[in-house]
């Protein structure tokens, strides 16, 4: 029969199959490279497979070790919740909660939901990271992050998902575009045909094709933005149209340029703005607070 691992070892393999190097592992894990070598031999002849392969030059994970590998991560990331459960139990809203949020939502909610957070939990402090949606769930569950805060639709099976407010779609175009005729705007072909996007990676470039049931939107040059502001600005050049979410439109990202804004008409197309933390974490008290001081907010739109 297989033994127990310790959480030392499962520590050492997930060190090593980041690194791929016994050398960076064991100075990630601040011990000696023997020290670590021994503990990654204890934990392949307890469970009584080879995780590791290694030679001279190379070291690769095999493939029953890359299962364990999906594991291993979870046992560590629910051991490191249980102390920090402990630890939240004894000094309650006094944490630090470590906040990812995508681009295209940080400077439209934060400014409005954390000075409230801040005058009602003054010890609850909230350390901020700005990245892509598929950046911030893998350091979520890694335990890098405790919370993130994206836009659905998006894949976050095994997470627990608390879905906050919906925010539609609205057409941007400079004040003189044919297609803002009207108080509503539909989309034919020969709108969708002329949409800019951002760059892959960004989820909000997936609802804007999704929007417009089209995987066939314009690149003008192979040209994709980089940011909204970036993208406001090929708009405003005349290089095409875009969609922004309305929390955008009515945070006063057009302020300034010689674009306007339409909704579209319904059913209009959407995105969902939902706030994601692993099922294991040891700030759910905080989760949900922070999930309905933004619900609160922007419960009007």
């Amino acid at each position: 029969m297989a033994q127990l691992p310790s959480l030392k070892q499962l520590r050492y393999f997930m060190a090593l199959a980041k690194e791929l190097n016994f050398t960076r592992a064991a100075e990630a894990c601040f011990v000696g490279q023997s020290t670590l070598s021994a503990g990654l031999k204890e934990l392949e002849d307890g469970l009584g497979v080879r995780l590791v392969e290694r030679d001279r030059q190379n070291v690769s994970i095999t493939p029953i070790g890359l299962e364990v590998l999906e594991r291993v991560k979870i046992i560590l990331a629910a051991s490191e919740d249980l102390v920090e459960y402990a630890d939240a139990t004894s000094k309650p809203m006094s944490a630090t909660i470590r906040l990812g949020v995508i681009p295209t939502i940080t400077p439209f909610i934060l400014p409005k939901v954390l000075p409230e957070i801040r005058a009602r939990f003054p010890n609850l402090k909230i350390a901020l990271r700005e990245d892509l949606s598929a950046n911030l769930l893998t350091r979520l569950a890694d335990h890098q992050l405790d919370f993130a805060l994206i836009a659905l639709p998006y894949d976050v099976d095994g997470f627990l998902v608390e879905e906050l407010f919906d925010d539609e779609f609205w057409l941007v175009a400079p004040a003189n575009d044919p297609a803002l005729k009207g108080k509503e705007v539909h989309m034919p072909t020969k709108l969708t045909e002329r949409l800019l996007l951002l760059e892959e990676g960004h989820c909000l470039r997936e609802h804007t094709l999704a929007a417009c049931k089209k995987s066939d939107v314009m690149k003008v040059d192979g040209m994709e933005a980089t940011s909204l502001l970036t993208l406001l600005q090929m708009v405003e050049s005349g290089m095409g149209i875009a969609l922004l979410p309305a929390m955008a439109v009515k945070g006063g990202l057009l302020n300034g340029s010689e674009l306007e804004a339409r909704p579209l008409a319904a059913p209009a197309p959407k995105r969902v703005i939902a706030l994601v933390a692993r099922p294991s974490s040891a700030h759910l008290e905080e989760f949900h607070l922070l999930a309905q001081c933004i619900k609160e907010r922007f419960k009007d739109g």
